[in-house]
């Protein structure tokens, strides 16, 4: 989650959830730490070794009919923690992301401001 002093450029919203991260084909299960619209910080159950670069797909189910899916690459691994950054998300997990975000930060204009750095980022 953000702070005042915190310099990321998008507000990351803390979920401690389950997620299935997919990587070659296999499945292994995960708790979300937190999710932006730029990616995922996450703790596998297993003995995933995630290597930096390595392409995968994460699926979170927020409630029944209701998920968000990105398919994205390991950004870092420090210690059990997992960071992932988002390369692809389609529109219906964006909706919901979007959804969560505004809610947890409670403040509509830093949504506004997260989708103007993505959109400048590319």
């Amino acid at each position: 989650m953000n702070t005042p002093h915190d310099r990321r450029q998008f507000w990351r919203s803390g979920f401690d959830a389950p997620a299935l991260v997919t990587v070659f084909g296999r499945n292994h299960a995960a708790r979300l730490i937190d999710v932006s619209l730029k990616g995922a910080l996450l703790e596998p159950d297993d003995s995933w070794l995630a290597q930096t670069g390595q392409p995968c797909h994460l699926r979170l189910e927020l409630a029944p009919g209701a998920m968000i899916e990105m398919d994205a690459t390991v950004a870092h691994v420090k210690g059990r923690h997992i960071g992932l950054h988002c390369d692809r998300i389609d529109l219906d997990s964006i909706t919901h992301l979007r959804q969560l975000v505004e809610f947890n930060a409670g403040d509509r204009g830093v949504l506004e401001r997260d989708l103007a750095h993505l959109i400048q980022a590319h």
